[in-house]
């Protein structure tokens, strides 16, 4: 139909043939942007250098590989070279220096006690989601159940966790992620969070507002080695073909 308005009988009719013609171009320029495939977004690379140049300075040695394949070796130095304890200290550390300390200790004493601790919830719950897809992959917000039998937008659901994938290792996720991040968010900005991460289908809830269980009763801490785990066939010849009870590193 926008042909037919190409050729005008009158200034007006011209006039709108004009804006017909723009809004269709425009449609269609749109259109041609959502078909194409989506473009690693704008500041994914500057967070991930940030991120990794954190943990080299906390290990004090970096991997020869660019980009994320880099990370996780890093990542694996961080986790291998020291106990769990330091580990979880030194993840803490690496995550409290992204932040402006002074920003961190407004939060916790301003924002976090707001309405008994839900609007800071609801507010890390959507900065999660939408500045850590570079490191986890994509997630979305969504709904959790709260102790008190309410529920609240406040947990940020991970499809499939790229660090725990890349990583291939129980120890790894526990470690430098799971244990780490639960304790900067509950001590440094005043907030409670659990992680849930599924080593089966390597999919992670977040749940914030919430305080996580004690490490006795944690089921992901007694995880056994992911089938992806290069020393888990290794580890299972070692102990005639049984699963081993834990992975070690967790």
């Amino acid at each position: 139909m926008a042909m037919v308005l190409l050729v005008p009988s009158s200034p007006l009719l011209a006039k709108a043939a004009v804006i017909r013609v723009s809004c269709f171009s425009t449609a269609s320029k749109i259109e041609a942007r959502k078909n194409k495939s989506p473009s690693p977004r704008l500041f994914d690379k500057l967070f991930l250098s940030l991120f990794r140049n954190k943990m080299v300075q906390e290990t004090g040695w970096d991997s020869e590989k660019p980009g994320y394949d880099g990370l996780i070796e890093v990542a694996h130095r961080l986790a291998l070279a020291q106990n769990n304890s330091q580990t979880r200290d030194a993840s803490v550390r690496i995550l409290r220096s992204l932040f402006p300390p002074l920003l961190l200790e407004l939060y916790r004493m301003l924002v976090a006690p707001i309405d008994s601790g839900k609007f800071a919830a609801l507010m890390v719950a959507r900065v999660t989601a939408l500045s850590c897809q570079w490191l986890m992959g994509p997630c979305a917000v969504n709904s959790v159940d709260l102790p008190n039998g309410s529920s609240l937008m406040s947990g940020v659901f991970v499809e499939k966790c790229k660090y725990l994938e890349e990583s291939k290792c129980v120890g790894v996720c526990i470690n430098t992620c799971k244990l780490p991040t639960q304790t900067f968010f509950k001590d440094h900005m005043g907030v409670p969070l659990v992680m849930e991460p599924n080593f089966t289908d390597y999919s992670c809830q977040f749940k914030f507002g919430i305080l996580p269980p004690q490490q006795e009763v944690d089921n992901a801490l007694k995880e056994p080695c992911l089938e992806i785990c290069p020393n888990a066939v290794r580890r299972k010849e070692m102990n005639y073909n049984m699963d081993a009870p834990k992975c070690p590193k967790a």
